[in-house]
């Protein structure tokens, strides 16, 4: 699989995701935020970052980058695309995926390790993860709090949706674990169609043994190890 690594003014994590995947033994490349060409990627990541210094929203810019015409193209026509943090924001700001993502409820930012737990193994992304493991991942994130309308959330737990919650160290789903006070300490969504990913935690930065904890590297080695789910 070959994937194609969206690199926005301000996009940090770019380089930390390439270098992952690579380690994976993947093929993966840069694509500048004026390019109108995929160069064949089959697999498109939007990297944490603060795209366009995160004037307006966070966001809120980049999802009108010309790249963007391509992205929203290739997602539509079933291709694989994952925002992480400042890239799932422009993905729910691109309206492909449902929801907001607002300032956090203590109106700062954060930056730590926080637990996540798999609520669906239907996806691409969750199909070989264990529903009952916290995985510690990093946040760090200013505008992280998800929010959507009664309706849609109905819809995206009625569809199994809903990818990821925060949860504590026991994996346990509480109030005190939800950093940012995310509706129902939702943490990572797919779009109906499941080949829109988007998560706000940063899986890149917890997939070297240096650092102590591979749990990322667990779920996004699901990209290239799991089965393509209907």
């Amino acid at each position: 699989m070959k994937f194609g690594v969206v690199v926005f003014p301000g996009s940090n994590c770019d380089d930390d995701t390439i270098g992952v995947l690579e380690a994976m033994g993947q093929e993966a490349i840069k694509l500048w935020h004026k390019d109108t060409d995929l160069q064949g990627a089959d697999f498109l990541i939007l990297p944490g970052g603060f795209s366009y210094g995160d004037y307006l929203r966070s966001g809120a810019i980049a999802r009108f980058s010309p790249i963007m015409d391509k992205v929203i193209e290739h997602a539509s026509n079933g291709g694989y695309l994952m925002g992480i943090c400042n890239g799932f924001q422009v993905l729910v700001e691109a309206g492909l995926l449902p929801g907001v993502l607002l300032r956090n409820d203590k109106q700062k930012f954060i930056s730590k390790n926080i637990y996540l737990k798999t609520q669906s193994t239907n996806s691409l992304l969750t199909n070989g993860l264990d529903t009952e493991k916290a995985y510690k991942i990093p946040i760090a994130h200013a505008e992280g709090r998800y929010f959507a309308d009664e309706a849609t959330l109905k819809q995206l737990n009625d569809n199994n949706q809903v990818l990821f919650r925060y949860c504590d160290e026991n994996a346990e789903i509480t109030e005190a674990s939800n950093p940012n006070g995310s509706l129902e300490n939702i943490a990572g969504i797919c779009n109906a169609g499941r080949n829109v990913f988007g998560l706000m935690p940063h899986p890149e930065r917890a997939a070297d043994p240096l650092l102590s904890n591979t749990d990322g590297l667990e779920i996004l080695k699901q990209l290239i190890s799991s089965e393509v789910l209907a």
